[in-house]
């Protein structure tokens, strides 16, 4: 795996090597041992997917609380989605920055998402399929959530959602 730093601290960019012959490729998707010598410690204890049949479906921008915070790895394993972070951590040094990144089952590439950022996707093909890997176990009660086009961030995403949340569509504004 190759692992690229992006301009919000801490977020990884990862890319599978993939080993080609006639039989297609093989790619590791996540390895433990090369995260921590990425400086980052972290163990899956959770795994979920998201569906989307709809083109244009957004879903976001979430981020976990205390006392259960939570670290992720987002992949798209089928289709293609414009994939956003926002730095919400006030002592950083990217704070409210985002970053946004095609991910696509084509690429196979992965976002590591640090905890304090909120996360958040835009669907650009039907039938689009994310894997989450979270390193704590999700809790309704340190559930947030921020708005996909709040002025305080700026994202410019490459279309406008056809389909989103009532909860994800009402988010209130961001207080700094």
């Amino acid at each position: 795996m190759r692992f690229e730093k992006t301009d919000i601290e801490g977020l990884l960019l990862i890319e599978p090597e993939r080993h080609t012959d006639n039989r297609g490729y093989f790619a590791r998707s996540f390895c433990e041992e090369e995260l921590q010598q990425q400086g980052i410690p972290f163990h899956i204890r959770q795994s979920s997917v998201s569906f989307n049949p709809q083109q244009g479906t957004l879903r976001g921008m979430h981020f976990q609380l205390h006392p259960k915070p939570e670290a992720k790895i987002v992949r798209c394993v089928r289709g293609k989605a414009f994939d956003v972070v926002i730095d919400l951590r006030k002592n950083s040094n990217t704070y409210l920055r985002w970053v946004g990144m095609e991910l696509s089952e084509k690429n196979g590439s992965s976002f590591y998402i640090p905890v304090g950022c909120a996360h958040g996707f835009l669907t650009l093909q039907p039938d689009t399929e994310m894997l989450y890997m979270m390193d704590m176990d999700y809790d309704a009660a340190s559930s947030g959530g921020v708005r996909w086009d709040d002025k305080a961030f700026g994202i410019k995403w490459p279309s406008q959602p056809t389909l989103m949340s009532d909860k994800d569509a009402s988010w209130p504004d961001y207080v700094r």
